[in-house]
């Protein structure tokens, strides 16, 4: 039996460097938005202002990267008290008992140049659904003039509300409904890239 080679010792000895970087979202340059019928002839928009996200993006494959996300659904937005208190009630997000909407990727997809189909798990009002975004982007990173690297995407998708439990309505007298089915969701995000952790020993 040959002697196994020193260099072949090394680098079976040599650690595995990741090819995959991390990137938390920044939620001060960063919306999460969403559109919804109003008495069948307008599109309320909305937004949730505290959003958390980490995404591991893969540097040589980026079918090979994912994300999850965070919402708190009482961080709801429509420009109006009084409906964001209805939001935030049994009626609809019912947040005293589901506080927080999350995603979870399942897999990513190449769409065409600079697009990507993200699936993965949305859960809201304690119903877990599967979904898929519609990703332009990621940009290239760029650096800032502090010091930190940056790169940003956009995301859409669009969900029936009834599928997770978000069934209140009220009938019009002259037919249709005052809130509609279908929600767009709609986000821009923009993320830090974060310094490696120390390899365990």
């Amino acid at each position: 039996m040959k002697p196994v080679s020193v260099a072949l010792v090394a680098l079976l000895a040599a650690p595995i460097v990741a090819s995959a970087s991390t990137w938390e979202l920044d939620s001060g340059h960063s919306t999460t938005g969403f559109s919804v019928r109003h008495l069948m002839v307008s599109n309320v928009l909305g937004t949730f202002g505290k959003t958390s996200a980490i995404a591991h993006f893969d540097d040589k494959e980026i079918t090979l990267s994912s994300v999850e996300a965070t919402i708190d659904a009482a961080s709801i937005d429509t420009r109006d008290a009084k409906r964001d208190e209805h939001l935030r009630g049994a009626d609809f997000f019912d947040v005293a008992n589901h506080p927080k909407l999350t995603f979870k990727s399942t897999k990513v997809e190449k769409a065409g140049a600079g697009h990507l189909r993200v699936l993965g798990d949305l859960s809201i009002h304690g119903v877990t659904k599967p979904v898929v975004l519609e990703v332009n982007g990621p940009s290239e990173p760029v650096k800032t003039p502090w010091g930190q690297t940056r790169l940003g995407l956009s995301a859409s998708t669009k969900i029936s509300r009834k599928d997770f439990g978000l069934t209140w309505n009220k009938a019009l007298e002259k037919g249709g409904v005052i809130v509609g089915d279908e929600v767009t969701i709609s986000i821009e995000a923009e993320f830090a890239e974060q310094a490696p952790k120390a390899a365990a020993k």
